[in-house]
């Protein structure tokens, strides 16, 4: 069955179901969003209605066509994902090749041909240029679909050959009426927080108790200031996570740097973005000096722009938590 839009997405769908209507639909369009705030969706649905062969009136697919089963089933032979063998993996230039090798054939209905690339942004130096190729000289009936909430990580030759739409994150109303609707009520405005006001995210976050797991986080990393935990220790546990586990917990890390910025400045508990840690917060706060905080809070930037590269990840995370702890030290 084809999937629905989520409701803040219809000024974006519109955009997109014009496109379709007139006939007029782009060759390379890259979409600025994420699984988080839903944009794999809109782009998942924008596919499929490509490829229905008797749409609705809205534009969406029917779901009940041959093209449409064939989507549910993950066959369909003109509907083609590009994605990493594993999470946080980078997109090989042999994904790439193969791409290339089956642009070369007609598309075998007679609707478009689509080509999803998610997340492009882990396309790698290599595979990014073989890329260039399909953008430089399209094949017939066929729209390549680049998605990413990284856009400045592709490079500009690439990003300047596509139509770009933005799938903003919806108002928080918006956000909490829809978590509401899931079941999702408890903690709700910490976990929109935790997400970044991505509401997807935050009912994963919600389905897998996310909130207790950044607690355990929390209290690791605050104890480091204390010299209650070994940085080492500490740095060989979290090196373990996959790289998506890894991405959100630096994200995590990078909340409560802000947060202990927002407190040393006496900021209201409103303006912070994990208001339920007010207190340790304001305790760290207290103990630390500002322009050693910024330039750690650079570092820790710098380490989740690298976490996609073949860099040795509890090195750099035993860097960062080693200049935690010498933060607090006289």
């Amino acid at each position: 069955m084809s999937p629905e839009l989520y409701p803040w997405h219809q000024a974006q769908w519109q955009q997109l179901a014009n496109y379709i209507e007139l006939r007029r639909i782009p060759q390379a369009l890259l979409l600025l969003g994420g699984s988080g705030d839903g944009a794999d969706r809109l782009v998942d649905c924008y596919a499929r209605a490509i490829l229905c062969r008797s749409p609705r009136s809205n534009h969406l697919a029917c779901g009940t066509c041959d093209s449409c089963k064939l989507a549910d089933a993950q066959t369909h032979p003109d509907y083609l994902a590009i994605e990493p063998d594993e999470p946080g993996k980078a997109i090989g230039i042999d994904k790439i090749r193969q791409l290339i090798v089956k642009l070369a054939l007609t598309p075998q209905f007679e609707q478009y041909r689509v080509v999803l690339i998610k997340p492009a942004d882990l396309l790698n130096n290599a595979s990014a240029n073989a890329f260039l190729k399909c953008l430089e000289e399209p094949n017939e009936r066929t729209c390549l679909i680049l998605l990413t909430d990284k856009p400045s990580q592709l490079p500009a030759t690439i990003r300047s050959r596509c139509q770009t739409l933005n799938c903003a994150v919806p108002d928080q109303r918006q956000s909490e009426s829809w978590l509401e609707q899931q079941g999702v009520k408890d903690d709700m405005r910490i976990l929109l927080r935790m997400a970044q006001d991505k509401p997807v995210l935050a009912k994963q976050f919600a389905e897998s108790n996310a909130l207790a797991v950044r607690r355990q986080y929390f209290q690791a990393w605050s104890q480091l200031a204390d010299g209650k935990q070994n940085p080492l220790v500490l740095a060989e546990q979290w090196q373990k996570l996959d790289t998506a586990e890894l991405e959100t917990l630096l994200q995590w890390m990078a909340g409560w740097l802000s947060d202990v910025v927002k407190c040393a400045h006496q900021l209201d508990s409103g303006a912070l973005l994990n208001p339920d840690l007010k207190n340790p917060l304001h305790a760290l706060a207290q103990r630390i000096e500002l322009n050693r905080l910024f330039a750690h809070y650079d570092d820790l930037l710098t380490m989740r722009s690298q976490l996609y590269t073949q860099l040795n990840k509890q090195m750099l995370m035993e860097q960062l938590l080693i200049a935690w702890c010498q933060l607090f030290s006289r």
